[in-house]
């Protein structure tokens, strides 16, 4: 949360641990509440309770549907507390949600995920993500979320939406299948190649490879990794 004094008075403004640090009680009911709450502390006493509920982004539920049947195991990590965390999972077809979590929490739940041998990417933009960000084997970030999540995270999405994220990660997929086959392509070219210039058709067939061969074969073979490569721009990213 956040302190100050205003006109005055101390003012504190934050979730449910702010209160218990003052040795307040939440609001009854306050767990379960479909809204992220902010308790307004003044002068050590409760004076009031915001209820702040974000909507959800449009095609957000249809990117972790495309995710989820891609195999990706989607577990969701909120600062919230239970009621609004659930509120937002079910909105977005989530089942695994972990409420309630620290930036501290949020980091241990990756080392955890991690420890289980699972290979770990966390999305998040706020302050609060930039530990778990570090932690995780790719940090993503959304462009328009706070400077310490995007200097935190390894790839940053410009658009910052999670419709992005469904398509940097077909881009990423389509991008190391190009790579192993241009691998594929070079070691074809190399295979044949460089056993008819080193002579082993010659007893047999009398067959040596001219150089000029030689290098037109060598072009070829980068062109072929290049043109294949070309492929990328027209792949399809899309649902």
């Amino acid at each position: 949360g956040v302190r100050g004094v205003v006109e005055g008075r101390e003012a504190a403004l934050g979730a449910a641990s702010l209160l218990r640090e003052f040795g307040l009680a939440a609001p009854e009911g306050a767990d379960q509440a479909a809204e992220t709450q902010a308790h307004l502390i003044v002068d050590g006493a409760l004076a009031g309770t915001l209820l702040i509920r974000d909507p959800i982004k449009p095609g957000a539920r249809e990117a972790l549907t495309a995710l989820r049947r891609e195999g990706l195991r989607i577990v969701m990590a909120s600062g919230d507390s239970p009621g609004a965390a659930r509120a937002v999972g079910a909105a977005l077809g989530v089942a695994e949600i972990h409420a309630g979590q620290s930036p501290e929490d949020k980091a241990a739940l990756i080392r955890k995920l991690q420890a289980e041998g699972r290979v770990v990417a966390m999305a998040g933009d706020g302050i609060n993500d930039a530990p778990a960000l570090a932690a995780a084997d790719i940090g993503i970030a959304m462009g328009a979320g706070a400077d310490v999540a995007i200097e935190s995270a390894g790839a940053t999405l410009l658009k910052g939406d999670l419709e992005a994220l469904a398509r940097a990660r077909r881009l990423s997929a389509a991008t190391m299948r190009n790579i192993r086959q241009n691998l594929g392509f070079a070691f074809l070219y190399n295979a044949l190649g460089v056993p008819i210039a080193a002579g082993v058709l010659y007893p047999l067939f009398g067959l040596l490879l001219s150089p000029m061969i030689a290098a037109v074969a060598m072009s070829l073979s980068s062109v072929s990794v290049i043109a294949n490569a070309l492929r990328l721009r027209g792949a399809k990213l899309s649902g």
